[in-house]
């Protein structure tokens, strides 16, 4: 049994999971908390549940899903992991910065850790997370799935009744549908957990996501 702890953050809403079993090790996934507060609240909750970090991931390179990974560097030492796809994004984390908020980032964000590939499998404790390569937000985007839990992290590739944007360098609307085809044969009890706004499930996006089907 996993438990998933949300922390939403930044000025872009981001999603921050933290996601645990009963090992009490865990990994942080698309690690953008920005504010003192949410560096704070990130670190007292792992440190108040007595968890232990295994992994640093990140469902793609865009700034607001990685403001955060200096501070989880700086506790726990982890690097982030991350799809080559996205390696020119990861190189220009602060330069993103002043694109999306109009200022640069303050301090120096470690280099990537271990790049992920399609069908990569990350452990923690006694569970384990599937990379799906789902290109389309970005080059490198990707999704993590735990199989025994019917779990997805989606991060910007399927949200509640919505999808990533695919305007930005490097996304492709093409390449989008073709990935949210291939998450569609998930099983319709799948809980989906996206980089922003409420958790769904894969049958509710069947149901009322106009850019899916099966």
């Amino acid at each position: 049994m996993i438990h998933v702890e949300r922390i939403v953050c930044n000025m872009l809403q981001e999603n921050c999971w933290v996601v645990s079993d009963a090992s009490n090790e865990c990994v942080i996934i698309d690690c953008g908390v920005f504010y003192p507060e949410e560096r704070q609240a990130l670190v007292t909750y792992i440190r108040s549940h007595g968890l232990t970090p295994r992994h640093l991931l990140c469902t793609h390179g865009h700034v607001d899903h990685n403001f955060g990974i200096d501070t989880v560097n700086a506790e726990w030492g982890l690097l982030p992991e991350v799809h080559e796809g996205d390696a020119d994004f990861m190189a220009t984390l602060s330069e993103q910065a002043v694109q999306f908020i109009g200022q640069p980032l303050s301090g120096t964000m470690p280099a990537v850790g271990k790049w992920l590939g399609d069908g990569d499998e990350v452990t923690f404790g006694t569970h384990t997370l599937h990379v799906i390569h789902t290109p389309g937000h970005s080059r490198g985007s990707v999704c993590f799935h735990i199989a025994d839990e019917n779990l997805l992290l989606s991060g910007d590739t399927l949200f509640q009744r919505s999808i990533g944007r695919t305007d930005l360098h490097g996304g492709s609307m093409m390449q989008i549908i073709q990935s949210l085809r291939l998450l569609a044969q998930l099983p319709d009890e799948t809980l989906i957990l996206p980089g922003h706004g409420p958790s769904t499930t894969m049958g509710d996006e069947l149901r009322t996501n106009p850019f899916l089907d099966r």
